[in-house]
């Protein structure tokens, strides 16, 4: 049977939750990706991920669970693969199909509370980097995108570490607002910087779960991996 691994950054100052979490995300995408074995690593848990490349044969394939196709995946990931002959496929955040599947999960929430899109505005809460333009690119062409699936009064975004931040873009918005964090996994900067941003902004609309675990995207990482393998 083929094999997968998901890979997600992680929490190096305490690696174990968010492996454990990775964990349980990979098993949900285990259980959608009929005739692929799928498994999990983070880059934070020392030795994790190459003791995992170790027990799975070469043609195994790597899922990078990242919103930009950045540092992390082109150099970090490649390095720890070292001389395993394993692929690497696209992250998440360029995945074409993303605007729409995140579209979906927008008019379900919007219907949950008899919302009208033309009448919400979205902050979008993603990372960006003081350092590189591709991750603020990413979201920006990402928000883009989704404004021509689904209009809503207004899209904003805003970043944890560029500007502007998330605060400022979601300054002035009405009680009619949602919040989408453009992240893949639920770690510190959404637990604690993007509710941060959102109080000081005085955000009186609602925070949706992040990009990577609406349960759109775990299937959509089951279909990635099932044509990995050419599996109908």
């Amino acid at each position: 049977m083929p094999h997968a691994i998901i890979v997600a950054h992680g929490q190096p100052s305490d690696p174990d939750p968010a492996e454990m979490a990775l964990a349980a995300y990979a098993n949900q995408v285990n259980m959608l990706a009929r005739g692929v074995t799928v498994h999990s690593a983070t880059l934070a848990a020392p030795g994790k991920l190459e003791a995992k490349m170790d027990s799975l044969p070469e043609d195994s394939v790597i899922y990078p669970l990242f919103m930009a196709n950045g540092w992390f995946v082109t150099s970090a990931l490649p390095k720890r693969i070292g001389d395993h002959n394993l692929r690497i496929l696209d992250p998440l955040g360029i995945d074409p199909e993303l605007p729409e599947l995140a579209a979906d999960a927008l008019r379900e929430a919007l219907s949950e509370k008899h919302w009208e899109a033309h009448s919400t505005d979205l902050v979008l809460a993603a990372h960006g980097s003081g350092r590189s333009r591709n991750p603020s690119f990413v979201a920006s062409t990402f928000a883009s995108e989704l404004g021509k699936t689904l209009a809503f009064n207004s899209i904003r975004v805003g970043f944890v570490e560029e500007p502007p931040s998330i605060s400022e873009a979601a300054s002035g918005t009405r009680e009619q607002s949602l919040c989408l964090p453009f992240f893949a996994c639920t770690g510190g900067h959404v637990i604690e910087d993007v509710p941060e941003e959102l109080e000081s902004a005085n955000f009186r609309g609602s925070l949706l779960p992040v990009v990577g675990e609406l349960p759109q995207i775990q299937r959509q990482i089951a279909k990635k991996l099932r044509q990995a393998f050419e599996l109908a």
